[in-house]
């Protein structure tokens, strides 16, 4: 086996990860009305659900990122994994009592929570060691990004249809899948060695870390602030359709998870195309990262004048679009700007950034929805209006020169201004 078949093999081991990872948390979305009505609680303690398992992710990612950097990425995912896997065991064997099941399975959730914290946000700063190529870190990356974005497309399908069997099916797909993922990990991918050097010490690491991020607070804060921001909409907007499917329009099972995942599906196509055609050209990653949002912004208003239920997906398939399309550009911005040495933990806490978009999105949207749906998409379009400002105004990428063959590629330069 070639060099660059290896590559391939290992890039599609690690895209696991993010697909289990997502679907664990996003094949919930299509169930919570389901979990609502076994457990007889409000839709904001179902949104719970979803906003505790990005909490604990939120709080450790950044211990995760920075333990990668010092014993290995593969030694923080494996234990993950395995954490994640009994997280949801515990969900699904608390749904069979009938007290004190709702606290149970939010402990569950608690444990998954902090099992993604090691898994999902580690596959980034992997792919970026494997490849020294620019090109290749964006195709790699762009991978990853699209099997998280297709775990968001099955999951509601795959939810739906679990549920039917019976509603706590979709925890116990959790371990099972988790297993796949751990043992496609440790016989497939084969992590870059490092040299044998002595890590430096917690107080000299985080003192540069600072320093990194200070001296290149401008681009990196945008960048945490624009990925927030798209995993708040999208989730939001996910919260939203699934109650309204199912409340208004009496969409249920398997039905309602193929209509969910319509806009999921035009992200996903995004994301993988993207990922294709950006290259090293970060000017190109700027705009679209900015034009994508205006994008979204523009079809989350035209839901305003329609409430048809097909109207309404087409055009928040088209906000789908836009996020999808900013993705891939964000990290790959991300990642081919910092050093490898400090990869883990910038890029963990830019992912903490993007559960903190996932934990906010479905209780906001539960409460705008107590006001009017009309508030909810006004709120939503200002937020995708927001990121895109913020993507004109701070991003401001050099494009690179082409690297001397055999040169290290330095961090640093894909996006500073």
């Amino acid at each position: 086996m070639n060099v660059q078949a290896k590559k391939k093999r290992d890039l599609l081991a690690l895209a696991s990860i993010p697909l289990i990872m997502t679907l664990g948390n996003s094949m919930l979305i299509p169930v919570l009305p389901v979990i609502q009505n076994k457990l007889g609680i409000s839709p904001l303690q179902s949104s719970m659900l979803i906003t505790v398992y990005s909490v604990m992710a939120i709080v450790l990612i950044p211990l995760a990122g920075y333990m990668s950097d010092r014993i290995g990425r593969k030694a923080v995912i494996i234990p993950s994994l395995i954490l994640a896997g009994i997280g949801g065991a515990v969900c699904g064997a608390a749904a069979g009592l009938s007290s004190d099941a709702y606290s149970i399975i939010l402990f569950g959730r608690v444990l998954q929570g902090i099992g993604a914290a090691g898994a999902m946000p580690i596959v980034m700063p992997l792919v970026g060691d494997m490849f020294r190529s620019e090109e290749q870190v964006s195709a790699g990356l762009g991978l990853i990004e699209t099997s998280n974005t297709f775990g968001k497309v099955l999951s509601p399908i795959a939810g739906s249809a679990l549920a039917a069997l019976i509603w706590s099916v979709p925890f116990w797909a959790i371990p099972v899948m988790c297993l796949i993922s751990i043992l496609l990990v440790i016989f497939m991918v084969k992590a870059p060695k490092k040299k044998e050097r002595k890590p430096p010490p917690a107080s000299l690491f985080l003192k540069t870390t600072l320093q990194l991020y200070k001296d290149k607070s401008r681009w990196l804060t945008a960048l945490f602030a624009i990925g927030g921001i798209g995993m708040f909409i999208l989730f939001g907007l996910l919260f939203y359709l699934s109650e309204t499917l199912e409340g208004t329009y009496r969409m249920k099972g398997v039905l309602k998870g193929f209509v969910l995942a319509i806009p999921l599906a035009a992200l996903c196509t995004a994301s993988f195309v993207t990922g294709k055609v950006i290259g090293r050209r970060k000017k190109l990653m700027k705009w679209l990262t900015t034009g994508s949002f205006v994008l979204s912004a523009a079809a989350i208003l035209s839901c305003l004048p329609f409430e048809a239920v097909a109207a309404r997906i087409a055009f928040l398939s088209a906000a789908g679009l836009g996020i999808g399309i900013a993705l891939p550009c964000l990290d790959a911005l991300l990642t081919e700007g910092i050093d490898k040495k400090q990869r883990g933990t910038i890029s963990s806490l830019y992912s903490s950034m993007r559960f903190a978009g996932v934990a906010a999105g479905p209780p906001v949207a539960s409460l705008l929805m107590r006001h009017a749906t009309p508030v909810l998409f006004w709120f939503m379009a200002c937020a995708s209006a927001a990121a895109g400002l913020i993507a004109l105004s701070a991003i401001r990428p050099g494009e690179r020169k082409q690297p001397v063959p055999g040169r290290k590629l330095a961090g640093g330069g894909a996006a500073s201004p």
